[in-house]
């Protein structure tokens, strides 16, 4: 009997751009998902941008060497230990883990090379064979660039052979992201492996949580004579009397926060945590998901205003680990069922009923968060659509 061999999949990722506790389980359940469909998994990083602040080091060290090595430790931890690779063209273009010519090989033969949040300029090796897809996690910024008629940005897509976004709402009549009239962008949402995010909790917090950035002032785009903007900070403003509303505990884990921000929120009965204290680290960034009550959370005005229906991998975890969400609308429930386990909100009234809803049945919406989360976000629905969309 002979065996055909399994297709290669190629992930061109950002782990040293963004290593932290986020990026690597949004990353790693991609790897994870195609492996246990049955492909040859292997990341790759190659996008040239100097490795993050924290894999720097003392001036020195080897920002490259160190950023190999934590890349290693990810790579390794999920059993991909040999199948990784960092092209470290920010320097000398030396490669870690395997070598150039294996590198060189995989692309020849990789059924699949996904440029992953649409992060790596494409090189002619990457595109020569025509597998090459982009997958973007942010829309709005992109597609406005199209609208415009970007140079540079329609140089930098020409080379892929085809076009994912994490705007589950685009294209439909209520959405206001522009549509390309040349480069076709398929929804998809970001896959979940579900064993990752069992709960394992000896009792639930009181506290709803999240974890993210709050001050962002750059990033903004301007559409049709309106400005745009990326930082959170201007949406949570919005509701800022929320637990006083409510009575109930709220707890936002930040980064890019000054103290006069702590003291905002705190005086307006928030609690406040450092988001950096546990999400570099894989497990306690887990653990903090798993024992919160649930996620409130806010999306950003680009995606709130154009409804682009993005909706987060964070909130997707939540629900993973059988947590309701309350997320700020951005138009995802065109797609996603609401009112059970997840609600979607653009008023305050609405929030509070929605706090009130979960509360008043938190087991029922706890066991609703957890069966939308395998209906529409496990990687056997999520990635088994994406290739179909590219012929595999």
């Amino acid at each position: 009997m002979t065996f055909s061999p399994r297709k290669k999949i190629v992930m061109l990722g950002m782990l040293s751009r963004f290593p932290v506790a986020g990026e690597i389980w949004l990353t790693v359940q991609y790897l994870v998902g195609f492996q246990r469909l049955g492909y040859e998994v292997y990341y790759l990083e190659c996008h040239g941008i100097q490795p993050a602040g924290m894999l720097e080091g003392k001036p020195d060290e080897d920002s490259s060497a160190k950023a190999a090595a934590f890349i290693s430790s990810v790579m390794s931890r999920f059993d991909f230990g040999n199948r990784w690779a960092f092209q470290a063209l920010h320097t000398n273009g030396r490669f870690y883990g395997m070598t150039e010519r294996q590198v060189m090989d995989l692309y020849d033969s990789a059924a699949l090379i996904i440029n992953f949040h649409g992060g790596t300029i494409p090189r002619p090796e990457h595109s020569a064979t025509g597998r090459l897809i982009y997958l973007g996690t942010d829309p709005v910024e992109l597609e406005i660039q199209l609208y415009h008629h970007d140079q540079e940005a329609i140089e930098f897509l020409a080379p892929h052979s085809a076009f994912f976004t994490y705007g589950l709402n685009y294209g439909n009549s209520d959405c206001r992201v522009p549509v390309s009239d040349r480069f076709h962008f398929l929804p998809t949402l970001p896959p979940l492996v579900l064993d990752f995010w069992q709960p394992s909790t000896n009792g639930v917090s009181e506290t709803f949580t999240t974890i993210g950035n709050w001050r962002q002032m750059h990033r903004q785009v301007r559409f049709q004579g309106e400005t745009y903007y990326w930082s959170k900070h201007l949406e949570f403003l919005k509701f800022l009397d929320l637990p006083g509303r409510t009575g109930q505990a709220f707890e936002l884990a930040l980064s890019s926060y000054q103290e006069a921000d702590q003291c905002l929120l705190e005086n307006n009965g928030w609690k406040v945590r450092n988001a950096l204290s546990f999400s570099r680290d894989p497990d306690s960034y887990r653990q903090y998901i798993a024992h919160s009550r649930g996620e409130f959370t806010v999306a950003k005005d680009q995606n709130v205003r154009l409804r682009s229906g993005w909706f987060s991998e964070r909130s997707a975890q939540y629900l993973a680990a059988g947590r309701p969400v309350i997320t700020q609308e951005t138009g995802f429930s065109n797609l996603l069922p609401t009112g059970q386990g997840l609600f979607g909100f653009l008023t305050m009234e609405e929030i509070v009923a929605a706090v009130d809803s979960i509360n008043s049945n938190y087991k029922q919406h706890c066991r609703a968060a957890a069966d939308l989360a395998r209906e529409y976000f496990n990687y056997d629905v999520v990635l088994p659509r994406l290739l179909a969309a590219v012929g595999l």
